[in-house]
């Protein structure tokens, strides 16, 4: 049985197929709202200006991310709504990588933040992000605000 590579999918909210919105929605809830049992707002108008990352195994979502332009989560480029599926595969650390190449391309990133929950430091950090903050309550979760910057990788 050969492992199948996972195919990246890259699109602006405007390119997204009924289809597409309504499968990235659904695992979103059922990651966020019904594996975490957070109950949110999700849908914060935040998506319509947002590049949508996800990749796909055999046509099946294992990750996620999407890149919010400045001035709209968060008041610099920020990354979020990351999930992966299929733990310990790397498909994580894949979407985060291509998220980051995003906020790069599409809206010229040399700082990109985060509010990563705060038991996924360690995995941030391993795609160059670094604390900025001290701890939060988000939504209920135990918080951090990361920051990458471009120096990380130069």
């Amino acid at each position: 049985m050969s492992i199948q590579k996972p195919v990246l999918h890259k699109k602006s909210f405007q390119e997204l197929t009924v289809d597409e919105l309504y499968e990235l929605l659904r695992v979103r809830s059922e990651v966020f709202v019904v594996e975490q049992k957070c109950v949110y707002q999700d849908l914060d108008g935040d998506d319509q200006k947002s590049i949508h990352l996800w990749l796909t195994v055999a046509e099946k979502v294992v990750a996620l991310a999407r890149v919010c332009p400045a001035g709209t989560h968060m008041k610099e480029i920020s990354i979020g709504r990351v999930i992966t599926t299929k733990r310990g595969k790397g498909y994580g650390k894949q979407i985060m990588l291509h998220a980051i190449d995003a906020a790069r391309e599409d809206f010229r990133a040399k700082l990109i933040d985060i509010e990563a929950q705060e038991y996924a430091k360690g995995f941030y950090e391993s795609v160059g992000f670094k604390q900025s903050s001290d701890s939060f309550m988000l939504d209920g979760i135990p918080h951090i605000k990361m920051t990458w910057t471009n120096l990380t990788y130069e």
